[in-house]
């Protein structure tokens, strides 16, 4: 092979278009830029986000101002003042004697707030002329001090963190008895040493104070029997 014989491969590369040179040559007359127009004439330059003329998308959307917070909590408010006027209207069941109960029910009821499904809070503007007991999820300063000062109680409804025990059954010792807290190992602890053999002296002294066992009255038998025929022996 050599050098003249090197060609690309098939389709590999085109020759480019000449445009605008006549009919004959397939691209000529408008030259593919269509008839009339902005692109069609020389030094078109139209940037991608233009919309003709129109109002552009990023003015026609609402700006983003601020910013929503994840760990804001909802709250259904209610002045005591506005609690205060519903009991002299009578929307509020009073007895005059005990303190009025006042919750997220009985102010849905009395047409104070409209949503029972979101937490109950107490603000401070108004005067306080009866006697209250109200039950709310939070309180402002202000309510409950004119809470207090007419003599009633602000009480703040309270979720428990840790599962409660069944009504008349009584929790196990284990589960309420708090377990000791345990010692941190130490890191690298050395092993502890291994206990000494006890001394086996006083072992073998107390096996050589014991008393020796008597011998059986056979062996005693045969022992003196061997004796008299040594005896007899010697004498003759």
């Amino acid at each position: 092979m050599k050098t003249h014989d090197l060609h690309p491969a098939p389709g590999s590369v085109t020759r480019k278009t000449r445009v605008g040179r006549g009919i004959a040559a397939g691209k000529g007359k408008t030259a593919g830029r269509g008839t009339k127009g902005q692109r069609s004439r020389a030094g078109a330059s139209i940037p991608a986000w233009f919309e003709g003329g129109q109002t552009p998308l990023h003015i026609r959307i609402p700006k983003l101002r601020g910013f929503k917070n994840i760990n804001d909590v909802q709250y259904e408010v209610v002045n005591v003042g506005a609690i205060s006027a519903a009991i002299e209207a009578g929307k509020l069941e009073s007895d005059g004697k005990m303190p009025v109960t006042v919750n997220a029910d009985t102010l849905k009821q009395a047409g104070l707030v409209r949503r029972d499904r979101l937490p109950l809070k107490v603000l401070g503007m108004g005067e306080v002329s009866a006697k209250l007991f109200v039950l709310a999820d939070a309180f402002t300063k202000s309510a409950r001090e004119k809470i207090e000062a007419a003599g009633g109680t602000a009480q703040v409804i309270e979720i428990p963190t840790e599962p409660l025990a069944p009504l008349g059954v009584e929790a196990p010792e284990e589960a309420t008895a708090a377990k000791p807290a345990r010692a941190p190992r130490a890191p690298n602890a050395a092993p502890e040493p291994e206990a000494e053999p006890a001394d086996e002296a006083p072992v073998a002294e107390a096996a050589a104070e014991e008393p020796v066992a008597d011998v059986e009255p056979e062996a005693a038998e045969a022992e003196a029997a061997a004796d008299e025929a040594d005896a007899t022996a010697d004498n003759g």
